[in-house]
């Protein structure tokens, strides 16, 4: 009883602060309205493309870095600089909107999601785990993606009258002060970092569940093994001179991701479903203003997209219960609903968009939760990171061909082509082992569907 009661509190005060932290992160009036910003600054579809490919490009760069980073010295730390560095980016936007501060306002947007990008996932698995409760990660990311689309949802619903009595300047300024106060909250995240035993080398260490290649096969990969209390390895407490901690903890989770089929299964799926609807959601702005509403009415029918967005992150606990099948058929089904919702160029449309989105939110958190059970090693935020960096990789192939499809045959057809990979992928799901659960940390299936 006396540990129970003494991790609740605990529990509870992660909780508060990652939903506080997630929700200011997304409280970003500039969100339903920097696609308009930049058409109305005389970009073309072309260029706001190439700016997407930019900020996605930084992510590349800076995610697997600075997810070695992240688990070499304080995760909590990234996660205050990340908001800082996109509050710079948006005051750029609005104090001199031109093509190169947009350019220099997504480098810093995307350095700063970079560093919250595995640091956050690797910091709540891990508070979690050293208090006994880390199968409460889905329910706790599931709300936390929820958060984030309140935020997202609240905006947008400020956004249209903030736009209109002090235009693109008052957005921008509501945004940078809700980046400076999810910098404030990240302050109140609790951390914990083991020592681990001197001389025990993390670079050469093989992760729990994996083997070096050639040596003898891994562990079944339906087998969890967790570590101890407050770390699934203990970290090193004097790394080699000679390697640095971010480069040491670099290696631990490429080579984690490289010698256990399970971790790297699961790795790609996470790309395989966050990339093309994480990639269409810059284009909602310009779906929705081709419907014929003004650029004042695009954020309220944005709104329908996000709440059931917002609906996706609260069913992740039934989430859970999906086999393979059910999986398949949960991306087929949000693939079928964005195309006919785009197609219908009506801005009743959109309520399909929002059907779908909540969908694909939902087979995202999915996705990250079965592929943060299945680290065992040290090295979380390496490992989440690179996740990260293949989705960002993915993304600008969908800016590209996107930028190409919608310059031909406009936003509503191109939408259509982005969900056809959907469905090649729901049919790969299908056909495999029927009967498979999808993604639980209390029970796995032996592969993700992606190999």
């Amino acid at each position: 009883m006396l540990i129970v009661s003494a991790r609740v509190p605990a529990e509870r005060r992660l909780a508060a602060t990652l939903y506080a932290y997630a929700f200011l992160t997304d409280l970003v009036l500039l969100y339903p309205v920097y696609a308009l910003l930049f058409a109305d600054t005389g970009l073309s579809v072309g260029q706001i493309s190439s700016l997407f490919v930019l900020w996605s490009a930084a992510g590349i760069l800076l995610e697997v870095p600075s997810g070695a980073w992240a688990d070499a010295v304080s995760r909590r730390l990234l996660l205050c600089l990340a908001p800082l560095l996109a509050a710079a980016g948006f005051a750029l936007w609005v104090l001199v909107p031109s093509y190169p501060a947009f350019a220099a306002g997504f480098l810093l947007w995307g350095a700063g999601g970079a560093l919250r990008s595995g640091a956050l996932e690797a910091l709540v698995w891990t508070e979690l785990d050293r208090l006994g409760a880390a199968g409460r990660y889905a329910r706790l990311t599931g709300r936390a993606k929820t958060a984030e689309l309140l935020g997202v949802v609240a905006a947008m619903g400020l956004a249209a009258p903030v736009l209109a009595l002090g235009g693109y300047p008052a957005v921008g300024a509501a945004s940078v002060a809700a980046c400076l106060a999810a910098a404030a909250v990240a302050t109140r995240f609790p951390e914990h970092r083991a020592p681990e035993p001197a001389g025990h080398d993390r670079a050469d260490a093989v992760p729990l569940g994996a083997t070096r290649p050639g040596a003898i096969q891994p562990a079944a990969a339906g087998a969890i093994q967790p570590g101890p209390a407050g770390e699934t390895r203990p970290r090193a407490a004097q790394p080699d001179a000679d390697e640095p901690g971010w480069w040491t903890s670099l290696r631990g989770g490429l080579a984690e991701a490289r010698a256990d089929r399970s971790v790297r299964a699961a790795l790609l799926l996470v790309p395989a479903v966050a990339a093309v609807w994480g990639g269409l959601d810059e284009y909602t702005p310009l779906l929705a203003r081709d419907t014929g509403v003004p650029a004042a009415g695009v954020p309220l029918l944005l709104l329908l997209v996000w709440a059931g967005t917002t609906v996706g992150g609260l069913l992740v606990p039934a989430g859970e219960r999906l086999t393979d099948r059910g999986f398949a058929a949960l991306l087929a089904g949000a693939a079928l609903a964005l195309a006919v919702g785009a197609l219908l160029r009506h801005p009743a449309g959109f309520v399909l968009v929002g059907v779908s989105f909540a969908a694909f939110q939902l087979a995202t958190v999915l996705a990250d939760v079965r592929l943060q059970a299945r680290i065992s090693g040290p090295d979380r935020a390496t490992v989440t990171s690179v996740a990260g960096m293949a989705t960002d990789l993915a993304i600008i192939a969908v800016y590209a061909g996107y930028g190409l499809v919608a310059g031909a045959a406009g936003n509503a057809v191109a939408f259509a082509v982005a969900v056809l990979p959907y469905l090649l992928l729901a049919a790969r799901l299908a056909t495999r082992r029927p009967a498979r659960r999808v993604p639980s940390n209390r029970s796995l299936p032996d592969n993700s569907g992606v190999s």
